[in-house]
């Protein structure tokens, strides 16, 4: 029984299945920079798109 004992505990320390620190770390990061490159390209194109709906409405 010793054996099996010691195979358990060698595959429950070498166990890869889930996510580690790193990883959830790596993609909280890629998150906020998503978000912080989508909220400036709305500011950027944001005053254009009102611009022209300004412009839709009171020129046209």
């Amino acid at each position: 029984m010793l054996p099996a004992l010691r195979e358990w505990a060698h595959a429950l320390r070498h166990d890869e299945r889930g996510l580690n620190t790193a990883e959830l770390m790596g993609n909280a990061a890629l998150a906020i920079a998503a978000l912080v490159v989508i909220w400036g390209a709305l500011q950027a194109l944001g005053v254009d798109i009102v611009g022209w709906i300004r412009g839709q409405l009171l020129g046209g």
